[in-house]
């Protein structure tokens, strides 16, 4: 049974977990934050060389955690593919037990430790979903038919701060139709804006899970702000920062006020921790959230 699709079938408020797979094969850091965090965590996203840093291929550590009873979400990019490349991965993964993906276009490489690095960008998010539903019906894109088929949710991303927001709905609608079971989105710091956006996106009926990057210094917050298109944190917040006695403690007490704020106008919440795995469960107890199930 995949649990991750259980839970987003029930009415109770999620919460996933992003992990960055290692630069290297050294897997034991990533095993020691699941285990500390699968108690509270439907599910761990596992990036797919995220901000364009060349990372171990995520669907290796999404089979592993699997192997050991977490539930991963495979994040699925089609920065780097082609349409062969998105459907044997599909295949794959399908095969490796793997039940969960998040389709996305992928960060470009300019920013990333492999500037030089050529994209593909054959096809986009829209048509990796209808990849997925095509798959499951038991053809691949051409129509040719598979031999067994692949029993996968699809989930997808979406921005509430995007500086056309009927273009992003339309997108959303798009995902939706295309198949998307779900929705993670980009950090999200004004919940009167979200409450705006979710009065929108509700229409599509898709179960959305807010996202929350974990603020560790008012300096990343203006780097957010500068740098990550859709995201812009307060200036109330960056505040509450560069005055704070502990940056670790305000951290906490920041991100669990959003996720108490943000939590009951949708889903529940993505968090991106970012290095800051262990300080997860002392967010979610000040958020009053048990998460996990």
């Amino acid at each position: 049974m995949n649990s991750f699709a259980g839970a987003l079938a029930s009415d109770r408020s999620l919460v996933t977990c992003e992990l960055n797979p290692p630069k290297g094969t050294d897997l034991e850091a990533l095993y020691e934050k699941a285990s500390m965090l699968e108690s509270r965590v439907d599910a761990f996203n596992l990036t797919d060389s995220a901000a364009s840093c060349m990372a171990m291929a995520p669907i290796a550590a999404a089979h592993l955690l699997s192997d050991r009873g977490i539930e991963p979400i495979l994040q699925m990019t089609a920065r780097n593919r082609n349409r062969l490349s998105v459907q044997s991965d599909l295949l794959a993964a399908a095969a490796l037990g793997i039940r969960n993906v998040l389709c996305m276009s992928g960060d470009p490489p300019g920013a990333g430790d492999h500037p030089d690095a050529k994209t593909v960008f054959d096809i986009e998010t829209v048509a990796i979903l209808r990849a997925i539903a095509s798959l499951r019906g038991g053809a691949d894109m051409a129509g040719n038919e598979l031999t067994g088929t692949p029993d996968l949710n699809s989930g997808a991303v979406a921005n509430p701060g995007a500086d056309d927001l009927d273009k992003e709905l339309r997108r959303m609608e798009e995902k939706a139709e295309a198949g998307a079971a779900f929705f993670q989105t980009q950090a999200v710091y004004d919940p009167a804006a979200f409450e705006t956006f979710m009065k929108a996106a509700v229409r599509f009926d898709v179960p959305v899970l807010a996202g929350l990057i974990v603020l560790k210094s008012a300096r990343m917050a203006r780097n957010l702000n500068a740098n990550l298109p859709g995201v812009h944190v307060p200036d109330s917040i960056i505040a509450e920062m560069d005055g704070a006695d502990s940056r670790r403690e305000k951290s906490t007490e920041i991100s669990a006020r959003l996720i108490r704020e943000i939590s009951p106008m949708c889903r529940g919440v993505h968090i991106m921790a970012i290095g800051w795995e262990s300080r997860v469960p002392g967010i979610l107890d000040a958020a009053g959230v048990s998460g996990g199930g």
